[in-house]
């Protein structure tokens, strides 16, 4: 597969600027990962995939489909700790940024289109009220 350098720029830019809509929403929400932490973890991904997909003769696509997704499940595990109230925090945050991983993988693609709808559905879903 054959790409020129705008299409590369334009795959990153799109995986930047789709994970700082998320990550925004977590930063003005005061969480621990904002929009610098998910805009890295979007390009990490998409860079591991463009890497894939354009560095190399034979790539295996889902071999690094994993390796993004393992990835991106540990850093988010960072992100979870128990509360003072016996509870677990940090749950939502870890899920966003399981997300935004896929967000750049999907970006680096060229599945724009999934890109854009997973982003939108993430920031209604962390939108949408808490229920206790």
């Amino acid at each position: 597969m054959d790409a020129t350098w705008i299409d590369v720029v334009i795959r990153l830019v799109v995986a930047a600027a789709l994970a700082g809509v998320i990550g925004f929403e977590r930063e003005i929400r005061g969480k621990v990962a904002g929009m610098r932490t998910h805009v890295l973890i979007s390009l990490g991904a998409a860079a591991f995939t463009l890497g894939s997909l354009f560095g190399f003769e034979q790539s295996e696509m889902a071999r690094v489909a994993s390796g993004v997704v393992a990835g991106g499940g540990f850093i988010g595990g960072g992100v979870i700790f128990r509360g003072r109230s016996d509870g677990v925090e940090g749950l939502t945050t870890a899920a966003s940024i399981w997300v935004t991983a896929g967000v750049g993988l999907a970006a680096a693609c060229g599945l724009y289109l999934v890109a854009i709808i997973v982003t939108l559905l993430t920031v209604i879903a962390l939108e949408l009220p808490k229920i206790k």
